[in-house]
């Protein structure tokens, strides 16, 4: 309901603006003194969040074409960076200290990005002279009419429904006696994945070069691949060496997708994003509920079954759509 209004507004207003909402909801979060207003204020938390896919656009469109790609990944990678670090820390500090320091910690984080956007990224007046409920019409026709759109998301929706399978379920699969391990050394994991920050800046040079299709092909199969590390290798060196192929290939297929739609249209680039994030986050939600259902009915081998099913999904969606054009 946020990301499209980098459409219809001056970007930075609406970045700097977010950022100002996401630090007071953290600390709303933070003292909140039932469980009924943490509820609330974590959601007000996911809506400040969405400021992440309000500046990835607003990259695409400061970047020249021919180095659009590389642009996006170096964006996304300091996204994932943060992403994955912030697991790593909150593991540690959950462990720690506690989960309302964790929020007390995002405070003057988000505070710190408001003040470091108002100061470095340029005005950006809106191309178009849309309406909010237009831009919300809108996002509908472009489902129907981009079919580019449509099959990107699609594929990023299977592949971040597998990498939420994952991550779901890797806590309590540490804890299980075979590991016997506890939720900071979960929160490790989250650096092993930094190999995604890596992946993003080649992806976005092999779209510049070679074209984003490779680039989501080869993401899909190593997101296959990583389950079969999780599945057939049952110790820890498993998991580690899944985390790499899983963080490496979803993330290249992202930067790739995002190369795909951002070229459609340029003036609707939030929109297009709005129902691509949307979408990707869709399949994330379908495969963390698959996740918990199918761990405590069936153990740790369905589940493998059930993330490689996603990653296979995605992969033929990709390999089908080529061929037929």
């Amino acid at each position: 309901m946020l990301v499209p209004l980098g459409d219809l507004l001056e970007r930075r207003r609406v970045i700097v603006a977010q950022f100002l909402i996401l630090g007071l909801a953290l600390a709303a979060a933070a003292s909140a003194p039932t469980a009924l207003t943490l509820v609330a204020a974590s959601l007000l938390v996911g809506a400040g969040s969405s400021v992440a896919q309000q500046i990835v656009p607003f990259a695409a469109t400061l970047a020249p074409p021919e180095k659009r790609g590389r642009t996006i990944g170096t964006v996304m990678s300091g996204l994932l960076c943060g992403i994955l670090l912030s697991r790593t820390l909150a593991g540690f500090v959950a462990t720690h200290l506690g989960w309302r320091e964790m929020f007390w910690i995002g405070v003057p984080l988000a505070l710190s990005g408001a003040t470091l956007m108002a100061v470095t990224l340029p005005r950006s007046p809106p191309a178009m002279g849309l309406r909010y409920g237009e831009a919300l019409t809108s996002l509908a026709h472009l489902w129907r009419t981009e079919a580019p759109l449509r099959r990107a998301t699609l594929t990023q929706a299977a592949l971040f429904a597998s990498f939420s399978v994952f991550w779901t379920i890797l806590a309590l699969r540490l804890e299980e006696p075979v590991f016997r391990l506890g939720a900071d050394v979960a929160g490790l994991f989250g650096i092993l994945g930094l190999v995604g920050i890596f992946a993003a800046p080649l992806a976005g040079y092999l779209a510049d070069r070679r074209g984003p299709h490779t680039g989501i092909v080869l993401g899909a199969a190593l997101a296959l691949s990583s389950w079969a590390a999780f599945g057939l290798w049952g110790a820890v060196a498993g998991l580690v060496l899944g985390v790499v192929l899983l963080d490496f290939g979803v993330q290249s297929s992202m930067i790739s997708n995002q190369h795909i739609i951002y070229a459609l249209q340029p003036a609707a680039r939030s929109r297009l994003n709005t129902v691509f994030t949307t979408g990707m986050f869709i399949g994330g939600g379908f495969g963390s509920a698959g996740a918990m259902l199918i761990y405590h009915l069936e153990g740790w081998n369905w589940l493998c079954v059930y993330g490689a099913a996603m990653a296979a999904a995605a992969l033929l969606l990709q390999i089908g759509g080529h061929a037929r054009n």
